[in-house]
């Protein structure tokens, strides 16, 4: 039903309606064009465009989707069993007050052709697990094996919640369809009030002879060894899913989901900064001064780096390729060292003795034993 007209011009709308003027506006025009009430040639098509206006504007994120997208770019995102999808029509048909109670599948189905609105999927619940590796794992990737507690299909009923050699019946009250129609009627009107039956409980169907094990639930909880593949470069805070390998919903349905919450443990050495990684390197004095080749420590070994005559406390030097790798794109990040020139606490006396004639040397003044020189 795409391309056939503006939602608000549709309901006769400004496009900064209020939730209410929107199901106003809906109210009547479906009482209008209602095919049950209005026979004339056309009706049937007008209450099925001024029920898809309702369908899209009335839910605040299909409204706003469709305001930002356009009737071209939201059709691409939705299908016509996707607009109708959770829309509650029958409280609107019920507040009509002249008899439009009514099964939500069974009433529109006619107008919209083939049956398109889809029974619920039930899915389980999901499970969360949180995940500790070192530095050195989240730069080389790995893969952690996991222990997790879920529930899972009875091993004794296979599900069923029926005991070995029986199954479950049919609900008698309801036949199997987990629902019972309670029809109102007067001189002018029926109402139709769908409720789950109370019998099964809504599900068509009840268990005679429960199985001993899940108690008739169908579901037992197991521990179950997971292996969870973690990718180069992974920084704690991301958060990896499995999909289907959380619990299993009673009854039909599908599984949940595993989330992984990743921590990367500190480091002895490196300070992480995004994909680069940070070490500070103490050096001495006369090294600064004077020069000098040192040993640092990477993610696959030491290496050296050198250090430049008059290299000063706070200078970096950016080793390219040596950080960490990159999770969502080529490359790697750098070692970024950071020079730290110490000074000593405590010198000898010759120690001191040099120390002084470079300040000489320098023309500089220091305290030496109480005298300036």
């Amino acid at each position: 039903m795409s391309n056939k007209g503006d939602y608000y011009e549709i309901l006769g709308l400004s496009r900064s309606a209020s939730d209410a003027e929107i199901k106003d506006a809906y109210r009547k025009l479906a009482l209008k064009y209602h095919p049950d009430r209005n026979k004339a040639p056309g009706a049937e098509d007008k209450f099925k465009k001024v029920s898809e206006a309702y369908a899209v504007l009335s839910d605040p994120n299909k409204r706003r989707q469709y305001d930002m997208l356009g009737h071209a770019g939201f059709d691409r995102r939705y299908s016509p069993e996707d607009i109708f999808q959770g829309v509650d029509f029958e409280s609107i048909f019920r507040d009509f007050g002249f008899g439009f109670g009514f099964n939500f599948e069974d009433f529109f189905s006619p107008f919209f052709g083939r049956r398109r609105f889809r029974r619920r999927i039930v899915k389980g619940r999901d499970i969360v697990h949180d995940v500790k590796i070192s530095l050195e794992e989240a730069a080389r990737g790995i893969e952690k094996r996991i222990q997790v507690r879920r529930m899972e299909k009875c091993g004794t009923c296979k599900g069923t919640g029926a005991s070995p050699g029986t199954s479950p019946k049919s609900c008698t009250k309801c036949k199997g369809v987990g629902q019972i129609r309670n029809v109102q009627r007067n001189r002018f009107s029926m109402f139709v009030q769908v409720v789950p039956c109370d019998k099964c409980r809504g599900k068509g169907e009840v268990i005679e002879s429960p199985c001993k094990k899940c108690r008739g639930i169908g579901l037992e909880e197991r521990k179950r060894r997971i292996a969870v593949k973690i990718p180069s470069g992974i920084a704690t805070g991301y958060q990896l899913r499995l999909k289907g390998q959380g619990e299993v919903p009673p009854n039909e349905g599908v599984p949940g989901d595993l989330y992984i919450n990743m921590y990367v443990s500190p480091h002895k050495y490196f300070e992480r900064v995004g994909d680069n990684l940070l070490y500070n390197l103490e050096i001495g004095f006369p090294q600064a001064a004077l020069g000098a080749r040192i040993p640092v420590p990477t993610l696959e070994g030491n290496t050296e780096v050198k250090i430049h005559r008059g290299t000063r406390s706070g200078d970096v030097i950016r080793l390219k390729g040596k950080g960490m790798p990159s999770l969502h794109r080529h490359g790697r990040g750098d070692l970024l060292v950071r020079v730290d020139v110490s000074v000593p606490k405590k010198l000898s006396k010759r120690q001191k003795m040099l120390v002084e004639e470079l300040a000489k040397e320098f023309k500089q003044e220091v305290d030496s034993g109480g005298r300036f020189f």
